[in-house]
């Protein structure tokens, strides 16, 4: 009992949580989009897209705006990451083109666009300068948190009702498993759909601004360390449901709070420990598979 209280304090408590809202935010994102009926791989590149325009845009203004700063960042990421996303919403669902690689090219375009925006402004093209004005710090002791990891968990309940509580999610899973039917039924599909994969963006935008300017203080190469594709594997493994969803993303972000905690204990392999949230999402993608995925998911609408 005494080495589980040292090992599990209020500080790792803290690492658990942090390690957990990304996930959560972007997984989130990506559930709308999939239950809609439209892929979304592109999450990788939308968290990138919301952590760079947020950092950048934070550290701009932060002379002239000074603690208000970081909130017009998260709006612009936001912001940018919604437009990311309404590009591979257009392509899917007006253009029909295949929603796997047009979520590809924008996780492409992602992995470049970072280091010649970064090079244009500062010269370097890793990380941008430090900000002095990140999000505020809410809580008590070790455990102070941005508002985007408040807003992750509460975005848990919010999904849930309007899934299931709500008109706009009846003919949001209409869409995503029987849009035929539920065009006959007045539903305009494509309309519901533009709106959950621009909200995936938001979403993805948030988690990317939690992790520059929530987390640390300016953006950083590499960044997202795959967090996006974790997100989706979490999304499959949750069954493409709001509470399963959350229980996926705690269970990978306590594999990489675990990581971080044991890292230099030399208990475990160090090379070890960073593979294992990696090594457990493949798992959990191989005995989870597709069967409760929406059936009109990656098909695109002929209405």
């Amino acid at each position: 009992m005494k080495l589980l209280l040292e090992f599990f304090t209020a500080a790792f408590l803290a690492t658990f949580i942090r390690s957990t809202v990304p996930l959560l935010l972007t997984a989130l994102g990506g559930l709308f989009s999939e239950r809609s009926g439209v892929v979304n791989i592109a999450l990788e590149g939308l968290i990138i897209f919301g952590a760079l325009t947020g950092a950048i845009v934070t550290q701009q203004l932060d002379p002239y705006l000074g603690a208000a700063a970081p909130w017009v960042g998260w709006l612009a990421g936001v912001l940018v990451a919604g437009g990311i996303a309404w590009i591979h919403a257009l392509l899917s669902i007006k253009y029909r083109a295949d929603q796997v690689i047009s979520g590809t090219a924008i996780n492409l375009l992602a992995s470049g666009v970072p280091a010649v925006l970064l090079t244009a402004l500062y010269g370097t093209s890793s990380d941008s300068p430090p900000v002095k004005h990140a999000l505020p710090l809410w809580g008590v002791g070790d455990l102070k948190f941005s508002p985007p990891v408040y807003l992750a968990f509460i975005a848990v309940a919010v999904t849930w009702y309007v899934m299931y509580r709500t008109p706009y999610g009846l003919r949001l899973r209409a869409t995503g498993e029987h849009p035929g039917a539920a065009a006959s039924m007045g539903v305009n599909v494509r309309r519901v759909r533009y709106s959950a994969v621009v909200l995936s963006g938001v979403l993805g935008g948030t988690a990317g601004v939690f992790l520059s300017i929530g987390n640390l203080d300016s953006y950083v190469r590499n960044i997202s360390a795959g967090m996006g594709f974790i997100a989706l594997a979490a999304l499959i493994f949750g069954q493409w449901k709001p509470l399963g969803v959350l229980g996926a993303t705690l269970l990978f972000g306590l594999l990489q709070a675990l990581s971080i905690r044991l890292d230099g204990d030399n208990l475990i392999p160090s090379s070890l420990l960073q593979v294992l949230p990696y090594l457990v999402t493949i798992v959990a993608l191989i005995f989870t598979g597709s069967g409760a995925a929406p059936k009109a998911a990656g098909k695109p609408y002929d209405g």
